[in-house]
């Protein structure tokens, strides 16, 4: 017997069960798609666009910017804001300040949160749901603003690296991610089974967790290099050297007075105080731009791991 034959009448079958079908039902996944597709295009544009315009307004004529004739292309196209920039031995510090800034703190907190977090996922550990109760209580009750400077300054921490790293050093949050993390991951048969060959806690640690948490240190990092390198709220309450200054502060400092003044750049050389808000402008845009490609460019050899990192974190069932 021809198979032709023998699967025609399927094929009628569903050929009639698609045209008894309401048009409207035929209609809602392709309909759907295509919604989807646009909402998805939409978003890109909304969060693509002001990254490209500063791109292009750093680039730009500040004049020709602040009448809204630069939209899609750069116009009175110049250089200065990024010359200025790295001529400037304010600026370029403060960026030097930041790599630093962010390196200590990220390799503090991530060392911080997997040592913690592996002690915490320990269910032979004496008291440890109380230690998690006392974590948790500071995600609810803060003493202020006062109380950690006071705290802060009894250390002898004021105008030092280390006043700007070790407050926020342990998120709480991130140490909860960490600890279910290595719950699920290092099963207590695992670690017996270390213990039988010889191994002890510190190298079943090094030697077992750290490899088989590899996803979960590039979510650490990831998420602290974003956080130490755009943080600058610290270091406006604890830090009063100027040479100490992060890039984002000097950043703060030049978007709100709208000059380079506030960066401690010398401005006598400009002819008019038109030509300096106008350098002030030109700055913030190249500031910007220089301030976000370290994390451009960490970010897409990351992007695998952190998500992965991300989503091993999260409860199962």
């Amino acid at each position: 017997m021809n198979m032709s034959s023998t699967l025609s009448p399927a094929k009628n079958s569903i050929k009639t069960s698609l045209r008894r079908e309401p048009l409207h039902r035929r209609m809602a996944d392709p309909l759907f798609g295509v919604v989807t597709y646009g909402l998805i295009a939409v978003a890109i544009v909304l969060i693509v666009y002001p990254l490209y315009f500063i791109v292009i307004a750093s680039i730009s004529d500040p004049s020709l910017v602040q009448q809204g004739k630069v939209v899609l292309f750069p116009r009175g196209i110049t250089f200065d804001g990024y010359l200025t920039i790295f001529g400037t031995s304010t600026i370029v510090r403060g960026f030097a300040n930041s790599v630093l800034y962010t390196v200590v703190g990220t390799a503090l907190s991530v060392t911080m949160i997997l040592t913690g977090a592996y002690a915490l996922s320990r269910k032979d550990m004496p008291g440890r749901n109380l230690f998690m109760i006392l974590f948790v209580i500071t995600m609810f009750f803060d003493g202020g603003m006062i109380a950690r400077y006071l705290v802060v300054k009894e250390l002898g921490m004021l105008n030092t690296m280390w006043a700007v790293v070790l407050p926020g050093a342990v998120g709480v949050w991130n140490l909860i991610i960490a600890r279910t993390f290595l719950q699920q991951n290092l099963s207590p048969e695992l670690r017996e089974a270390a213990q039988l060959d010889g191994a002890s806690d510190f190298r079943f640690f090094f030697g077992i967790a750290i490899p088989l948490s590899k996803p979960l240190i590039v979510l650490m990092v990831m998420i602290h290099l974003v956080a130490n390198w755009n943080a600058f709220f610290d270091a406006m309450i604890y830090l009063n050297d100027e040479s100490k200054y992060p890039l984002q502060l000097i950043l703060r400092n030049v978007l709100i007075q709208s000059q380079a003044s506030a960066s401690g750049m010398d401005m006598a050389s400009m002819d008019s105080t038109a030509a300096a808000q106008k350098m002030g402008e030109l700055l913030k845009y190249s500031m910007i731009v220089v301030s976000t490609i370290p994390l451009l460019i960490a970010f897409p050899f990351l992007q695998r791991h952190f998500i992965k990192g991300a989503t091993l974190g999260a409860l199962k069932s």
